[in-house]
């Protein structure tokens, strides 16, 4: 089955398509506030020379500076990209740089042929991706047994922090396609990995969260807010872009 079989699915990357268009001249301003909590999650995927990474929804490519540092020049980046402008910024990011240990793939999470047994997966500020069953099963199964995995982004802070989730709920509305799950975005995640840690940031408004892969088998793949998906797994439909 297509991912994009699902009505609900469909919707929810059109708007998010949409909305990443409109983003991508000023993605990089947009994220400036956040680097320290960028810096901390790829400090957490201690990553060795010679692995592979995996850059999930990785934008105009603002991680890959860091994760090209951390796996050297016998290693590789694959960053995966849905949205071709934001994939065209990145692209330009890797020539200007002279990368050529750095895979792109432009295609929605559940649907990329990623390359098989890479060693770490890096999620920053993805949330719908977070929230999608069939794109987080895709990644673990590229993954191999006891990969590092480091998610982070926006979350609800404390019911009294007012001024910090009036923040969430303005950034949210600008970059999210849905509020399911804000209160625990990494909860569907979670499934596939163990010795979770989960820490917070910026007064608890940013969570940072990282695991080990298990042995990928049977998980739920229903999302909490909508009914289970007709079939359990995605065929992957098309062949993915790279450039």
């Amino acid at each position: 089955m297509n991912a994009h079989d699902d009505s609900g699915s469909a919707i929810r990357h059109r708007v998010a398509l949409a909305k990443y268009r409109q983003r991508a001249p000023i993605y990089d301003l947009e994220l400036a506030l956040f680097e320290p909590a960028r810096r901390a999650a790829i400090e957490l995927l201690a990553l060795r020379a010679g692995s592979v990474v995996l850059d999930v929804g990785c934008g105009t490519g603002l991680s890959m500076p860091l994760l090209h540092e951390g796996v050297g020049a016998g290693g590789r980046v694959v960053g995966i990209e849905q949205c071709p402008e934001m994939m065209a910024l990145a692209q330009q990011r890797v020539q200007r740089q002279g990368w050529r240990n750095v895979t792109l793939i432009e295609s929605a999470i559940e649907e990329a042929e990623i390359p098989r047994h890479a060693d770490a997966a890096l999620f920053h500020f993805t949330h719908d991706i977070l929230r999608e069953p069939l794109a987080l099963q895709n990644v673990a199964s590229s993954l191999r047994p006891g990969s590092t995995v480091v998610a982070c982004g926006l979350q609800w802070a404390a019911p009294w922090a007012l001024p910090l989730n009036l923040f969430v709920l303005g950034a949210a509305l600008h970059s999210v396609t849905s509020m399911q799950g804000l209160d625990r975005p990494w909860s569907l995640l979670a499934q596939y990995l163990s010795d979770l840690r989960i820490d917070s940031m910026m007064g608890g408004c940013i969570y940072l969260v990282s695991g080990s892969v298990r042995q990928v088998g049977r998980v739920n793949l229903s999302r909490p807010d909508e009914p289970p998906p007709r079939r359990a797994a995605a065929a992957r439909a098309r062949p993915a872009k790279s450039r």
